[in-house]
């Protein structure tokens, strides 16, 4: 009786689950898309590349993708992200629209998330390449940096735009930049200013948000604070123990107004984690100095270590200590959207070099990894008690199991001899260069 009940239940769940509708809603999405591409054909090829960007490949990039879509080269999605001419920042745009409008279904606190991940690269002709500090490789590499912002909700997170982190190096050199089509108009700017030109651009378009969350690198900085406040935006920023605050005894630091405050603990969840509920002790003191509205230092207790992080709030109006701590710990569903982004539509696999094909591909997985957001978001409710709901995962690979090109195994044969004829003339090219330049 018991396999009779669990056959039953899985007949059921597998009816309930539409692959077609899926597809009708990815189809809905590129039909919104439309007037970013000047020609139907240019669309059709975005579409493809980002299909493909979700299949379950090694490595991805143009000749892998190609050949998973059954192209005879790689030349039709080299030119769609080098040459072709669409608007990708309208199509970012657009993506912020639809992601945040279908995120925001039900109750629950909605928050723009900022933070930067690094892409390891070689050599220094990649556009903003250069030796700096990759959180995503915990020291100093070779790299591009990017900051990006999240929205998220009870319900699900994606990422909804990004600005490319140019160093110094860069904007202070205009023929190397020229080479790698940087715009003449994109100057220097530091990370939190593109996060706060990214949270302004979302609340002009209509976002509606409750809260901004950064780490540390956010946190400190009182320009990016004062333009939150200015638009009447509520945060919870980390903040690193010497960041001085101001209380009625003076400016110290966070350390030493929470050592001299004489807080009583309170023990509250962050939210549920990957081993239950996300338990900490935490503490919140009243600010002086941050301008109108209510401005507090909280402080989080490991209850297991003893180890202390300190964040910065302000809000304009009054709220429970435990909004505060359900925002806080929602901070990290931008690491979540990175692993997932990168795992499942190669946010981190490009192999581009300019400014246009370098936002055109991140803009393409942004986009493949809010439609699985968005599908889990919507396939989240009531369901069977003995199996979890579905995820970006499992979406991903039922969707691509779904409509996996059939080819034959002529065309493999096919692009490996065309990879090995394209690797033998690059290897040749490359020795010659190399005696040119020894002698």
């Amino acid at each position: 009786m018991v396999v009779v009940r669990q056959l039953k239940s899985t007949t059921a769940v597998l009816a309930s689950v539409d692959v077609g509708r899926w597809q009708s809603d990815l189809d809905a999405l590129w039909a919104r898309l439309a007037p970013a591409f000047r020609r139907v054909e240019t669309r059709r090829n975005a579409k493809r590349l980002t299909t493909a960007m979700m299949a379950h490949l090694e490595r991805r990039n143009c000749w892998t993708l190609a050949e998973y879509a059954g192209e005879a080269g790689p030349w039709r999605f080299q030119h769609l992200l080098s040459r072709a001419a669409w608007d990708d920042d309208r199509v970012r745009s657009e993506i912020r629209a639809w992601a945040c409008e279908h995120l925001s279904t039900g109750a629950g606190l909605r928050v723009l998330a900022v933070d930067e991940t690094g892409d390891l690269k070689k050599g220094t002709a990649t556009v903003g390449v250069q030796r700096q500090y990759s959180g995503t490789a915990g020291r100093i590499e070779n790299c591009q940096l990017a900051v990006y912002l999240a929205f998220a909700t009870a319900t699900g997170h994606a990422a909804v735009d990004v600005r490319l982190y140019l160093p110094k190096s860069w904007t202070g050199d205009p023929a190397r930049c020229a080479a790698a089509g940087v715009p003449e108009q994109v100057g220097f700017a530091t990370k939190p200013e593109l996060a706060g030109d990214m949270i302004e651009a979302a609340l002009d378009a209509g976002i509606g948000a409750d809260f901004a969350v950064g780490d540390e690198a956010y946190g400190i900085n009182p320009a990016l604070r004062a333009r939150l406040q200015r638009r009447g935006l509520a945060y919870v920023l980390a903040v690193a123990t010497t960041t001085p605050v101001e209380v009625e005894a003076g400016k110290i630091t966070a350390a030493e107004a929470l050592a001299q405050a004489g807080v009583a603990w309170q023990a509250r969840s962050a939210g549920a984690g990957a081993k239950g509920q996300r338990r900490y002790d935490w503490a919140w003191i009243d600010l002086i100095g941050e301008g109108e509205g209510h401005a507090h230092l909280l402080a989080r207790r490991n209850r297991r270590t003893g180890e202390l992080a300190y964040y910065l709030t302000w809000i304009p109006r009054p709220v429970p200590l435990q909004t505060l701590v359900t925002v806080a710990g929602m901070r990290w569903r931008i690491e979540e959207t990175f692993q997932g982004a990168k795992e499942l539509a190669g946010l981190d696999e490009h192999q581009v070099r300019t400014w246009t094909s370098w936002h055109r591909w991140v803009t393409l997985a942004m986009l493949a990894y809010a439609f699985l957001a968005v599908t889990r978001t919507q396939e989240s409710g009531p369901g069977e008690t003995d199996m979890i709901p579905l995820i970006c995962n499992e979406i991903r690979h039922l969707m691509v199991s779904a409509i996996a090109p059939d080819l034959d195994w002529r065309h493999r044969l096919r692009w490996s001899a065309w990879r090995r004829r394209h690797q033998a003339t690059a290897k040749q090219l490359h020795y010659q260069r190399n005696l040119a330049l020894a002698a």
